[in-house]
């Protein structure tokens, strides 16, 4: 069994007191900036009426009910006072590919840790799925340290990767377990098809965030000439001109394309596509991404591109 956050199961307590130190200053820009609208007050639920009172705001009256009494009254709601956080990831084949000693699931699962331990300082409930080519554990949102500790055990851990990816499922599955509007971090390379449409319904009730982790192999190839390579996905075989310049510029432009059209997809259905490769700071990225905040809100979703 491979141990990729700590290195080894004995020292998972020694890195994640390291995280929770990183994740402190996220945990604070997380609720601020940008984000503290998201923050407080997204999960608004309306919770019935009640008469007129003078000072209250005339923007609330609802007037199908003022027509039916005779008199003012006012819609109320419940707010949320706390943000759900939930975790997609990827530890399919693909995300062991990388350059430099570092591979793309590395970055993930820090990405991922961060975000559970900045939750669990926020005292958010956070929840996750970790799929390949099956899902191998799921969690519905819980808030506090056994709930993050649990999570970063399951992350930490990687055994028998099975071929292929059930992304699509895994974001299906995501849609049925939050109950609430919640934050949703697909973390993922996006290196298979059948996702968008199971991608298209989770944000229509939820703020969701893709999370390309990317590696340099992905659009610059080492020069080793006629080279056998295999789709860790699918098992296909090919053998790949490396030292072709043709083929390594088709190689760029293929990465270039696949990520424009996940922004796009995105943009298109009030979602976020958030790049980090596996030679980028995963504090600072996040840090700058919750300070930035959403270009898309929930409440602006009826106005999507």
């Amino acid at each position: 069994m491979q141990h990729l956050i700590a290195g080894s199961r004995d020292s998972l307590s020694q890195k994640a007191s390291y995280l929770r130190v990183c994740a402190r200053h996220l945990a604070d820009t997380m609720k601020s900036g940008g984000f503290r609208s998201l923050y407080r007050g997204q999960g608004i639920e309306f919770a019935g009426v009640r008469e007129y009172l003078r000072g209250d705001d005339v923007r609330a009256i609802d007037w199908n009910v003022t027509a039916r009494m005779g008199k003012p009254f006012v819609k109320m709601f419940d707010e949320d006072q706390e943000l759900q956080i939930f975790l997609i990831v990827d530890r399919s084949s693909s995300m062991f590919i990388g350059s430099k000693g570092r591979v793309k699931y590395e970055t993930a699962a820090e990405v991922a840790a961060l975000l559970t331990l900045a939750a669990e300082q926020n005292e958010s409930p956070v929840g996750a799925v970790f799929f390949d080519g099956k899902i191998h554990f799921s969690s519905v949102p819980e808030a506090g340290r056994s709930q993050s500790m649990h999570l970063l055990t399951k992350l930490d851990e990687v055994d028998n990767i099975a071929q292929g990816s059930v992304l699509g499922n895994a974001i299906s599955g995501a849609a049925r377990i939050l109950r609430h509007h919640s934050l949703v971090f697909v973390i993922s390379d996006f290196r298979t098809s059948g996702w968008e449409e199971p991608f298209k319904i989770l944000a229509q009730k939820n703020d969701v965030v893709a999370v390309q982790v990317t590696d340099s192999t992905d659009w610059e190839i080492p020069e080793m000439g006629a080279v056998p390579f295999v789709d860790s996905e699918t098992g296909r075989r090919l053998v790949l001109p490396t030292l072709s310049a043709i083929f390594k510029s088709s190689w760029r432009d293929d990465y270039r394309k696949r990520s424009a059209r996940l922004e796009s997809y995105c943009l298109r259905h009030g979602a976020r596509s958030f790049p980090i490769s596996t030679e980028e700071d995963a504090v600072r990225k996040l840090s700058d991404f919750f300070a930035s905040g959403f270009k898309y809100s929930s409440s602006q979703k009826g106005g999507r591109i």
